[in-house]
């Protein structure tokens, strides 16, 4: 019914002929708005989540290899985690109804965030439930979990393809800064390319996922920048006064975006140190995978490297510890660290940094690393 009446209005917006009321169909104002209803349904809903989380006994048990750690972490001890179900519902219910339903793009979004979640969640519940259950299943294999995430984005990136149709904009890789460079993309690389995204961006917002408020301050900013670029793609207008590729119907990936912002910063209200609930894989997962998604649709991959880039060196200080102890352990018989620890963040905390400052510091990077990102647009 619900959806009958949010079709019906989208239809009377359409057909009217009173000029104010077509702010309402601008992509802009979809955008906005759609900030502002995602805050609001995590503020509204945010206490009652909490709440069924602890009543169902789904707390953090934080624990690390390193005693020192395990100390400063000690705190969070029974925390509810698995409140990414808040952060879903939110971006779910203000898509549902603000964005074009008819659009694909906005299907194809939904059913990412749907099916990442679902993957975050089933992970969070076998690892916190533990206890209840008889056996020692402690959540999914990370084979499992990786298996999942590249079936679901290999799916998403060739259903995008197809879409697509003969429309070359859609199918080509464009680099930051470099208007007159860009490689058309087959099938076969274009979804090798989309699954690489996609997969990879939910595993760095993963790992990014490890103290209060930093991986949804984070994927805020992430998030907003993704609704400018969307709102430039999906016009033509704004597209060719800045030289870049205009891809129709993408500019209803701003609206999604922009239920993203609302429903991070609706989330950072409880998560923010000292923090009342975790997003945990179901939030974190979803997240990601959404972020990746978008990059994709609007063709900007590779921009998302750099505006993501707190996620990226989150994501290659664990690549890089494993890898380097290893290599040492084979080499040497034991195994040694570049890093203190990983992730990165933990890093800094054994460097001495609070965990305020660790935020705080990662906020301001990401926040300058989306600045630079959008000049780039202006620089092609």
């Amino acid at each position: 019914m619900l959806f009958l009446l949010v079709q019906r209005l989208h239809s009377l917006l359409e057909a009217h002929h009173l000029g104010f009321l077509r702010v309402f169909n601008a992509v802009e104002f979809q955008a906005t708005a759609a900030m502002v209803l995602s805050f609001i349904i995590c503020i509204i809903m945010g206490p009652r989540t909490i709440a069924w989380l602890r009543q169902q006994k789904i707390g953090d048990n934080p624990d690390f290899d390193q005693a020192d750690i395990n100390k400063m972490m000690e705190g969070k001890k029974g925390t509810p985690t698995m409140g990414g179900v808040l952060i879903i519902s939110s971006i779910l219910v203000t898509t549902l109804l603000l964005a074009d339903l008819s659009n694909f793009y906005v299907n194809m979004a939904i059913v990412c965030v749907l099916l990442l979640g679902a993957v975050g969640a089933a992970d969070d519940w076998l690892k916190l439930t533990v206890a209840r259950r008889e056996g020692n299943r402690q959540g999914l294999t990370s084979l499992e979990k990786l298996l999942f995430q590249l079936g679901i984005a290999a799916i998403l990136s060739v259903f995008t393809y197809r879409y697509g149709g003969d429309i070359a904009e859609t199918k080509t890789l464009y680099f930051p800064l470099l208007k007159n460079i860009a490689i058309p993309l087959g099938v076969g690389i274009y979804v090798l390319l989309g699954t690489l995204v996609l997969t990879g961006s939910s595993n760095a917002v993963n790992l990014t996922d490890g103290l209060d408020g930093l991986a949804s301050g984070c994927m805020t900013i992430a998030s907003f920048t993704f609704v400018i670029l969307a709102i430039i793609v999906g016009n033509r207008v704004y597209a060719n006064a800045l030289l870049i590729p205009h891809i129709e119907k993408a500019g209803q990936m701003a609206v999604v975006a922009g239920a993203m912002v609302g429903s991070c910063l609706g989330f950072l209200w409880f998560n923010c140190n000292p923090a009342r609930v975790f997003m945990g894989d179901t939030g974190s997962l979803a997240l990601g995978g959404l972020i990746g998604y978008i990059a994709m649709v609007i063709r900007h991959e590779l921009l998302l490297v750099f505006i993501g880039g707190i996620f990226v060196a989150e994501a290659l200080s664990v690549m890089i510890q494993v890898s380097y102890f290893k290599y040492t352990k084979r080499k040497y018989g034991a195994g040694r660290r570049i890093f203190l620890m990983s992730p990165l963040h933990h890093h800094f905390q054994k460097k001495g940094w609070s965990e305020n400052q660790v935020v705080v510091r990662f906020w301001l990077i990401s926040f300058m690393l989306a600045a630079m990102a959008l000049a780039t647009i202006k620089l092609r």
